[in-house]
């Protein structure tokens, strides 16, 4: 999950952030003190929710809220103000929430449990993987290319897997054998400097001559499915990685699991 918080009153946006961080943990949250900074934020990498101060100069949190809306509709915003007398334009915007300042860990964790849009599993991760009909790669909200194409296959081996897998173990299997352990390296090449390039070469699992995904740092509609969230099992439609012919016995899997 992706929250800003937004207060010009420095010591108010430390109480926010505070209070916002210990009542969810695993969120990654940012805090500004300027309106323009916030909907440059905004533009760049939309978020899932924000604490929003309604008394600040220049454009009021009313009128902020209605920017942010118009940038992403499905924001969730919650007010956060030492008065009462807002809640009307509150309703009238479709805000998450209101509350009242000081601002506690109690108070956000209740509006997070009660989002007027609520946000599915993964939303906040910066990589997302799409494996429901062809096979993408999402960083930040833009689609990652590569160099070669089989270096887009290696990935979708390696998230279709979840687990360490060996060199060995994935050119047999994609390539029959076929592939030279030197040609095979400079695809794991080209794969890790993408990721290194968007700073997330984290996302993987090495050891010697092993490679994986660490799932619990993406979002993927497979691994959703898995967990069985309702979101991920209702956008299942019969299609996984459609142009890998070794990913049938998932797509099997999956058809059958839909079908019970």
């Amino acid at each position: 999950m992706l929250i800003y918080a937004i207060d010009d009153e420095r010591n108010a946006l430390s109480i926010m952030l505070r209070a916002v961080e210990e009542a969810e943990p695993s969120a990654e949250v940012r805090g500004f003190s300027r309106s323009a900074e916030l909907l440059s934020a905004m533009e760049e990498r939309p978020c899932d929710v924000v604490f929003l101060d309604v008394e600040m100069p220049g454009l009021s949190g009313v009128a902020l809220a209605k920017r942010l809306k118009a940038i992403h509709p499905k924001v969730n915003v919650i007010f956060a103000t030492g008065y009462d007398q807002y809640k009307g334009a509150a309703m009238d915007l479709r805000a998450s929430g209101y509350l009242m300042k000081p601002v506690t860990a109690e108070d956000v964790r209740t509006e997070l449990d009660n989002l007027r849009h609520p946000v599915p599993a993964g939303a906040g991760k910066r990589v997302r993987f799409r494996t429901f009909g062809n096979f993408e790669v999402i960083i930040d909200g833009h689609n990652v290319s590569f160099r070669y194409d089989k270096t887009l296959e290696l990935l979708a081996y390696l998230v279709d897997a979840r687990e360490l897998c060996t060199n060995e173990q994935i050119i047999n299997t994609l390539w029959g054998g076929e592939l030279t352990d030197s040609y095979f390296r400079m695809l794991r090449k080209d794969l890790l400097d993408a990721f290194r390039a968007e700073d997330c070469e984290d996302v993987f699992l090495r050891q010697r001559r092993r490679i994986g995904v660490d799932a619990e740092r993406v979002d993927c509609d497979f691994y959703d499915w898995l967990r069985g969230d309702p979101a991920a099992i209702n956008a299942y439609w019969g299609e996984y990685m459609s142009r890998y012919a070794w990913a049938e016995r998932t797509r099997a899997r999956l058809n059958g699991k839909s079908e019970e």
